[in-house]
C-alpha cells in the first residue's frame, strides 16, 4: 500500500493543485475531498464533516457510503467524540485498532464505520482555523503509514481553503438568488395591489372580496395570480384609451 501511495503521490498533488484553483461548488469539493482521500488511504469508509457557522456545531456533509438521510442532519459539538476533539485540537487522530474503545469516540448507531477497526482523523484547516474534519475508516486493524498521515493532512489543510472560498461562493448565490425572488415578489405585490383597486373599483367590492376574487380566478385558470392581474391591468388601460379616444 506505501509503494501504491508513494507512486501516486504526484498525481494527487497535481490533482489538489487544479481543484484548488478551480471554481467547483461546495458539493463537488466535497466529492473531491472523498476522492482523493479513498485515493490516498484505500479506505473503506470516509466521511467529511463542515463546520456550520450558524450554530459552530459539526455537520456531516459528504459521505462515501451511502448516508441520505443522515447528510446535513448528523452533528455534534466541538469537543465531542474524536472528530469534535480533532476540529477542537486542530490535531490528527489515528487509531490502529480497537477505534471504539478510544475514550474520546463517540458511536453514532447510523454509522456502520462506527463499528469499523482503524480510524484516521484530520481536520479541514482554513486560514489557521478547522472548517471540519475528514474521517477515514477500515473495516480491519490498521497502522496508518507516516506518508499516510502526511498527505491527508496535506489534503486538510488544502482543501479546507478551497471549500471555505466555495462556501462563501455558496452563500453569496444563494443571497443573490433570495434578493432576486424577494424583488420578484414585490413587484408581484405592487401589480396585484393595482388589480385589485380596479376591481374594487369596477365592480364595488370591498379589498378582500377584490382579492379572492383575483385568487379564485387564479386557482380556476390555472394561472399565476401576476399574470392576471397584470391581464386586469393591461384592460384597465386600453379602456381608458378607447374613452380618451
Amino acid at each position: 500500500m506505501v509503494e501504491v501511495m508513494d507512486a501516486s503521490q504526484v498525481d494527487v498533488l497535481h490533482r489538489i493543485s487544479s481543484i484548488v484553483s478551480s471554481e467547483l461548488s461546495l458539493d463537488e469539493m466535497l466529492g473531491e475531498v472523498l476522492g482523493l482521500t479513498v485515493q490516498v488511504t484505500a479506505c473503506d469508509a470516509c466521511l467529511v464533516y463542515l463546520i456550520e457557522h450558524g450554530t459552530g456545531e459539526i455537520v456531516l456533509r459528504a459521505s462515501q457510503l451511502p448516508h441520505a438521510k443522515e447528510l446535513d442532519v448528523l452533528r455534534m459539538n466541538v469537543g465531542e467524540g474524536v472528530t469534535g476533539w480533532v476540529a477542537e485540537h486542530k490535531s490528527v487522530v489515528a487509531l490502529g485498532s480497537r477505534a471504539g474503545a478510544d475514550e474520546r469516540f463517540k458511536v453514532f448507531p447510523a454509522l456502520i464505520e462506527d463499528t469499523y477497526e482503524a480510524f484516521l482523523s484530520v481536520p479541514l484547516m482554513s486560514a489557521g482555523e478547522a472548517i471540519g474534519v475528514i474521517n477515514v475508516h477500515h473495516r480491519k486493524p490498521r497502522q496508518h503509514p507516516a506518508e499516510e498521515i502526511s498527505l491527508l493532512t496535506f489534503i486538510g489543510e488544502q482543501m479546507g481553503g478551497a471549500i471555505s472560498r466555495a462556501r462563501l461562493e455558496d452563500a453569496n448565490n444563494r443571497l443573490q438568488e433570495e434578493t432576486a425572488e424577494l424583488k420578484r415578489e414585490l413587484e408581484t405585490r405592487k401589480v396585484v395591489e393595482r388589480a385589485k383597486g380596479i376591481l374594487q373599483r369596477s365592480h364595488g367590492l370591498t379589498e378582500e372580496e377584490a382579492y379572492l376574487r383575483l385568487r379564485n380566478e387564479s386557482r380556476r385558470m390555472r394561472r399565476p395570480m401576476k399574470d392576471l392581474a397584470e391581464a386586469i391591468i393591461l384592460a384597465e388601460e386600453l379602456n381608458r384609451q378607447r374613452s380618451e379616444t
